[in-house]
């Protein structure tokens, strides 16, 4: 029989093992449509003002943002595309997305989010990976000013939103858990009350533990809160600033719910884009802000790391693969996963480039059915964590520069 002493050491290490296995998920866009694939190009690429039917330097295609993704312009609804993100992300450690979602009427390009959001899911279960909900309800907002619904339905369309999720998603094996329920961002709230997000949970069979952003989570009632880059206001956001306020964040658990955050840096497109104002910057510093945002996560008492964002190309928060950037992001991530979880990571950091590669072959020989088989056994091969015969298979075939 242990003694006192013996018991107490053995929950402390039980606390150790369980912090070292903290999550790091990212924040995913599925909104990006590209003219190959949808016949024209989305909105989050142009923002109304950039063409990219134009090429810059080195044949790189015009777009609203400062740095393109390694692998082009893609569509949101590319099954290349989506294989190739959740290879990178497998291979880095990631466990899972926190998808930006926006409903389920076909308004805008709700529609085709949420067509997009149903085909990523795939993918990532496919991947072994886990997957949640950040749905926006100023989403709400704007269907009543489209004349979409009138005022008095927006808690019936607010109703059959969670409904869909609590019957799709909620309960679903690869559903993101936390402290026993599924985990829903609201990114916000930015309209709704808390008699109605009281409401909206009424009756669902798998209730949800919701979080929001942080200055707007008491007046909602929601359940806790997660962090984003502080920007605001057009200002240069500096290391000091940052670190206090997530600081101020994180002491908030774990007698609240607070899910940490992760990010490289700041740096939108808005005002280039002829929108608005910058909403402000965070330096990257050549990757230290990624890194100590990541460590200062580390150190909280907070169930989830969650990396804002995986691709948000407008706000220049991506950790995806970039022309210029390259990486160096998702080999800071692979490095801070496999120093604390070695499990989680195979391979090495250079191996990260092999799902970009796998990318531009499926491109290049599409409709060349012995090769394509081939390079899906290569992607098979990847998910399984088998890297070295994925290699050989892949430098079986030339690529085209």
């Amino acid at each position: 029989m242990l003694s006192a002493g013996s018991m107490l050491l053995v929950f402390l290490l039980s606390q150790i093992s369980v912090q070292a296995e903290q999550p790091v998920f990212v924040h995913y866009m599925p909104w990006y449509a590209s003219k190959p694939v949808s016949g024209q190009w989305g909105w989050h690429w142009t923002m109304g003002h950039f063409n990219p039917d134009k090429r810059a330097g080195k044949g790189i295609r015009e777009a609203a943002t400062h740095d393109p993704p390694v692998i082009g312009l893609y569509d949101s609804n590319d099954p290349d595309v989506l294989e190739c993100q959740v290879l990178l992300m497998k291979l880095a450690g990631i466990e899972g997305v926190i998808i930006d979602w926006y409903g389920i009427t076909d308004f805008r390009d709700y529609g085709i989010v949420h067509r997009n959001t149903q085909h990523l899911v795939k993918f990532v279960k496919r991947a072994g990976l886990k997957f949640a909900i950040c749905y926006e309800d100023q989403t709400l907002k704007h269907l009543v000013e489209g004349k979409q619904i009138p005022a008095s339905q927006v808690m019936a369309q607010g109703k059959s939103v969670m409904g869909w999720l609590d019957e799709h998603w909620f309960g679903d094996d690869a559903y993101l858990q936390v402290d026993g329920k599924p985990l829903l961002l609201v990114f916000g709230p930015q309209y709704l009350n808390q008699s109605q997000w009281k409401a909206l949970r009424t009756g669902l069979k798998h209730s949800p533990l919701i979080c929001g952003l942080p200055h707007l989570v008491q007046p909602a009632g929601l359940d806790g809160l997660f962090a984003w880059p502080p920007v605001s206001g057009g200002k240069t956001v500096t290391p000091e600033m940052w670190r206090k306020r997530l600081t101020e964040y994180y002491a908030r658990a774990p007698q609240e719910t607070v899910i940490s955050v992760a990010f490289p840096g700041f740096h939108d497109i808005y005002q280039q884009a002829g929108l608005h104002e910058s909403y402000g910057a965070i330096d990257a510093r050549d990757g230290k802000t990624l890194q100590e945002t990541l460590q200062l996560a580390a150190e909280s008492k907070t169930p989830l790391i969650q990396v804002a964002t995986w691709n948000d190309y407008g706000e220049g928060t991506v950790v995806e693969p970039q022309a210029q950037g390259g990486y160096r992001n998702l080999e800071i991530i692979r490095s801070f996963v496999g120093a604390r979880s070695p499990r989680k990571v195979s391979g090495t950091a250079r191996d990260l480039r092999l799902p970009v590669l796998w990318y531009r072959l499926k491109k290049q020989y599409a409709g060349e059915q012995t090769v394509t088989a081939k390079l899906d056994e290569a992607a098979a091969l990847l998910l399984a964590g088998d890297i070295a015969p994925a290699r050989r298979i892949l430098e079986e075939f030339r690529l085209d520069e």
